[in-house]
């Protein structure tokens, strides 16, 4: 019961922050109706994020690599100071790191900056910007249809149980595809201010939120430039003349945002970068890491990401597409939604994240269909059957929030390995003055912690008595779980073990060599000269 209680807790605080939420929205007390959503949603992300350990895919690589950007942000590096060779073609063990581009990374490295090198911190960039999207949503949803389908996709992007598993990092993608539908967001929002207002500030903002969402994952962010065009012809307020000047200062400052850096990497790591455009090049052109599907996955992944429901509302979409095809808002929705989605069907690699930028049109489609669905039951014979079917969309979300977050499971949250690597090693956060960079890699200064240390097993007792911390001229090979380890101390950690005159290359180097001791060590580096030999629980993968 007691994993469970926070779970519980989350559940019902969330439940009654709704229900209060309809009753002022009822009484159009509209911002309190939305802060009360966003609360209920900021607890059910609260609770999702509070995992104490970095989940595998993609989130310990992104963490490992925020931590050591703290320090230099315009060197993102994997392994930091990597003792042995390495293939910078190995996203996932190499030591300059382009597999992303950086604006989450500098966010979370800054988070973790101010409130300490945690999971949480780590994921608190992405519960603030999901529980923002909460309030963009109602204004994107009330400024295309109404006020009801803005509050109502306002609801669903609040209880996503895609949103909250990303947003938590505990699905592939994580943080970064959390980021890019944040900024894509936004700039829909600062489109609608400019065409609301007619304000050039709107458009700039509009522009950087753009450039920012390029930022973050790159190019499919273009897509806002259609949707800008389509609503600013739409509001009727512009001539030709000045949406066409408006149109080319918008492209100005997203290029002015996103190109420094790409031109900054290509002189400074021109071999990564070179690599790194290459692969993602080759998403178009073969499927990469087994991430793959038929034409129909992204078909298929709206079904269970958003319910089942959900082909219903897009087929009525489609319909009111062709009833009303001079609607330009329609067509900015359409636009937003479908290019993407046909987009990255045709391509082979295929990833559930890779359309989540497109979701606030779903949810608002859905919001929209459930209003005229509660219109059209006025008019029915059998009314109660538009009600059970009204009941249905909002149901199917929710059981999707509960199952994704999973509240009332019984798991483990902290575990035992997790606990032993800060138990054995304390990590201590760096700090700018502690820096130095010599050669491509980085020493981090350490002072003995103060404080007890937290509960150790007796055995883990004896093994660190009196030890000094661990720096990053401590070598630690045969532990399974290495980009964690490396974020939870600052050693140097590899999962293999190299051999002997390897081991013994690296101590003339001035490193410091630790070797985990499973009962499988090879002979050839049992009891080296100057080895320490400690034993480490980490599960294998």
């Amino acid at each position: 019961m007691s994993h469970q209680l926070p779970g519980i807790l989350t559940i019902i605080f969330s439940a009654i922050a709704c229900f209060f939420s309809w009753q002022l929205f009822r009484r159009k007390h509209d911002k309190s109706a939305v802060l009360l959503l966003a609360m209920a949603g900021l607890a059910l992300r609260l609770f999702t994020a509070s995992d104490l350990y970095l989940h595998e895919w993609d989130e310990r690589y992104h963490a490992l690599v925020a931590k050591n950007m703290i320090d230099h942000p315009l060197v993102p590096t994997l392994y930091d100071d990597p003792a042995m060779p390495y293939d910078y073609r190995d996203w996932w063990a190499n030591h300059i790191w382009m597999h992303k581009q950086p604006l989450p990374l500098w966010s979370m490295a800054g988070s973790m900056a101010l409130f300490g090198v945690n999971e949480i911190a780590l994921r608190l960039p992405s519960i603030l910007l999901t529980t923002i999207g909460i309030w963009l949503i109602f204004v994107i949803g009330s400024y295309l249809y109404d006020r009801k389908t803005g509050y109502l996709a306002a609801f669903f992007f609040a209880i996503n149980g895609l949103i909250l598993e990303l947003a938590g990092g505990r699905i592939p993608t994580d943080h970064i595809d959390i980021f890019f539908l944040f900024f894509i967001e936004l700039a829909v929002f600062f489109t609608i201010l400019f065409v609301q207002r007619q304000k050039t500030v709107f458009n700039i903002l509009a522009g950087i939120s753009i450039g920012l969402a390029i930022l973050s994952k790159w190019l499919p962010a273009l897509i806002v430039l259609p949707v800008w065009l389509l609503l600013a012809i739409d509001s009727g307020k512009f001539s030709r003349q000045k949406i066409i000047g408006q149109f080319i200062m918008l492209i100005f400052i997203i290029t002015a945002t996103f190109l420094p850096w790409q031109i900054y990497i290509y002189q400074v790591f021109p071999l990564e970068a070179r690599w790194e455009a290459s692969f993602n090049f080759r998403h178009i052109t073969e499927p990469l890491e087994n991430n793959t599907g038929p034409i129909t996955f992204f078909l298929s992944k709206i079904r269970i990401n958003y319910g089942e429901l959900v082909y219903i509302p897009l087929a009525w979409f489609l319909i009111q597409l062709w009833k009303k095809p001079r609607s330009l808002k329609n067509w900015a929705l359409a636009t937003w939604f479908f290019v993407p989605f046909l987009f990255f069907s045709a391509l082979p690699t295929k990833m559930q994240g890779y359309i989540l930028f497109t979701a606030p049109v779903l949810f608002i489609l859905t919001a929209a269909f459930f209003w005229r669905l509660n219109d059209w039951k006025k008019r029915m014979r059998f009314p109660w059957i538009v009600n059970f079917l009204l009941l249905v969309f909002l149901v199917l979300p929710v059981r999707y929030t509960i199952e994704r977050s999973k509240p009332f499971a019984k798991r483990e949250r902290n575990p035992e390995w997790v606990k032993e690597l800060r138990a054995q090693f304390k990590v201590q956060p760096a700090r700018l003055n502690d820096f130095s960079r010599s050669g491509g890699s980085s020493k981090f200064k350490e002072e003995q912690p103060s404080g007890n240390r937290e509960p150790q097993t007796a055995n883990q007792e004896m093994r660190t008595a009196n030890r000094e911390p661990r720096t990053s001229t401590t070598v630690l090979f045969n532990y399974s779980r290495p980009i964690e380890a490396m974020f939870y101390t600052d050693m140097i950690v590899y999962k293999n073990i190299p051999d002997s005159a390897a081991i013994r290359d690296l101590q003339g180097k001035g490193y410091e060599i630790i070797i985990n001791d499973d009962g499988k060590l090879p002979d050839e580096v049992k009891g080296l000269q100057g080895v320490e030999y400690m034993s480490f629980h980490a599960p294998a993968r």
